[in-house]
């Protein structure tokens, strides 16, 4: 039976749909979009790595987060805008596991930057007296690396898993790459057992990070509610993490009822737009909102367009 199973080397992404119309006009939207993410992310990791006064945990932390969206996203629009101009939406089988080990280690990296960024507000509030020797330097890019390399190495565990099936289609109904879906297209379902389990573990250890987070801000809502300061300090800093944490938990909970649950009655365009929006509202509105919600930050950007003002206007 074995010898019976050829080797896919090329997989095809069916989720574009071949008759699809506008296609330049989504090209040149997707595009924009793309463009406005590397924009605002490299804006803000520039005005955090060139102004000392930023070079605190806390934006250390966010200068690493839009690093890591910049990651997630360079592995999937590049991708994405060719296919959109291209008649046929093919990808190497090796392509395919390289692009599933990049978003999925993108998604988990941002959960566990998430998890650090909720201790980093809990120590500033509830232990302010204690901040800055708890969380130090040092402390923090290890926290950085151990929030970028664990995710990147429980991930490539999972991928080595996958690439050992044999497949018996070469048919992904998805925009991109997902590590299950290229499990399910196993010739030998028996053989998928050890992905199953590791894929399992995997899932518990970053529902660990998520009770985490989620312990964390009741202790510092508790703790916020009885002190003027600590309410006001919490207004600042912590409502624009509990919105990018809002805003990533919905779209990758979207994602995964889209893939364990096959909505088939639901049209293309939408599931589309479901299994994309990790890699687009996040990455978009996180710069954003922290741009615009943090002091320091938005006092820092609005230095940068009055100098830019000045120096034209001396110039005409």
């Amino acid at each position: 039976m074995m010898a019976n199973v050829s080797v896919i080397t090329i997989l095809y992404l069916s989720g574009l749909n071949d008759k699809m119309n506008n296609r330049f006009i989504l090209f040149s939207l997707t595009l924009l979009c793309y463009c406005v993410i590397l924009l605002v992310n490299i804006t803000l990791i520039v005005t955090i790595i060139l102004d000392k006064n930023l070079h605190e945990p806390m934006y250390i932390l966010l200068c690493a987060f839009c690093m890591n969206g910049l990651y997630g996203t360079t592995g999937f629009f590049p991708k994405f805008l060719w296919d959109l101009l291209s008649p046929v939406h093919v990808i190497s089988y090796s392509g395919c596991l390289l692009q599933a080990q990049v978003l999925y280690s993108f998604a988990f990296s941002d959960l566990s930057f998430l998890a650090v960024m909720a201790y980093d507000r809990y120590v500033a509030i509830c232990r302010p007296l204690q901040y800055h020797s708890i969380l130090s330097r040092q402390r923090i890019m290890k926290l950085v690396c151990f929030s970028w390399f664990t995710p990147f190495c429980i991930i490539a565990a999972n991928i080595c898993l996958t690439s050992r099936l044999k497949l018996c289609s070469p048919y992904i109904a998805r925009l991109f790459c997902v590590n299950w879906l290229i499990v399910a297209l196993a010739c030998f379902p028996a053989e998928t057992m050890v992905n199953s389990i590791f894929a399992y573990i995997t899932i518990l250890i970053y529902v660990f990070h998520g009770v985490f987070i989620v312990w964390s801000y009741i202790y510092l809502i508790r703790t916020c509610v009885n002190s003027i300061e600590n309410r006001a300090k919490f207004m600042q800093t912590c409502v624009p993490h509990l919105f990018s944490l809002i805003t990533f938990l919905f779209t990758i909970l979207f994602d995964i009822m889209n893939i364990r649950f096959d909505l088939k009655k639901l049209p293309q365009p939408f599931k589309n737009f479901v299994a994309i929006e990790f890699l687009v509202i996040p990455p978009l509105m996180n710069p954003l909102i922290y741009g615009f919600k943090l002091t320091k930050i938005r006092n820092r950007l609005r230095e940068v367009v009055t100098l830019k003002n000045k120096l034209s206007l001396g110039v005409h």
